[in-house]
């Protein structure tokens, strides 16, 4: 008996870009985890992942309920190239490499959220530790490993409509407060004007 090595098989061997949108589909819509159990079982592989919580969270942003605990409602679709490394080393610590982070920062302005200009605008230090400790006990994730999650982050985002994401949803169905979260966040820091001459 032949073995194949994964580089040998053939094209009807492995999944069509529909089987992958599928089955991320199915594991992004399974049941939500809170992220002390995400940090512990989240993979170094490359995926997709989807953030979901309660309606009463960014309540005027209702996005599709999951399909194992309806009670929580999808805000964010994004993907990954290392699921572990992007969950905790952008989205939960720094705002200025998580468009999620920024975009969080802006809907909450009301709470107060600081920034302050680097070769970006981000959260100040207190503010991005007071932003992680509201995503743990605000937000819940579910996530699907896939080795090419490009080809597949688009047709997620278009059928799922997260209300956080404006890239890839229908102009339609791009939610105008998030757009104007970005912005608002955006323009409150900028770089320092350089002295004046005498």
């Amino acid at each position: 008996m032949v073995s194949m090595s994964t580089a040998e098989k053939r094209p009807d061997d492995v999944p069509s870009d529909g089987a992958r949108v599928e089955e991320a589909l199915r594991l992004l819509c399974g049941a939500p985890v809170g992220l002390e159990v995400a940090v512990k079982r989240l993979s170094r592989g490359s995926g997709v992942y989807a953030w979901w919580a309660d309606p009463s969270v960014l309540p005027d942003l209702p996005g599709p309920p999951n399909d194992s605990d309806p009670s929580l409602r999808l805000l964010y679709v994004g993907r990954a190239t290392s699921l572990r490394g992007r969950i905790l080393r952008n989205h939960l610590r720094r705002s200025g490499s998580s468009t999620l982070r920024r975009t969080l920062a802006g809907l909450l302005v009301s709470e107060g959220y600081r920034t302050t200009w680097t070769d970006r605008v981000v959260l100040v230090p207190a503010d991005e530790t007071r932003l992680t400790a509201w995503m743990s006990a605000h937000l819940r994730l579910t996530w699907a490993e896939d080795a090419e999650p490009t080809t597949i982050e688009a047709e997620l985002v278009r059928r799922l409509r997260p209300p956080l994401n404006v890239h890839g949803v229908a102009p339609e169905h791009v939610q105008a407060a998030v757009v104007a979260a970005k912005n608002s966040y955006n323009a409150s820091s900028r770089p320092a004007d350089p002295p004046q001459g005498p």
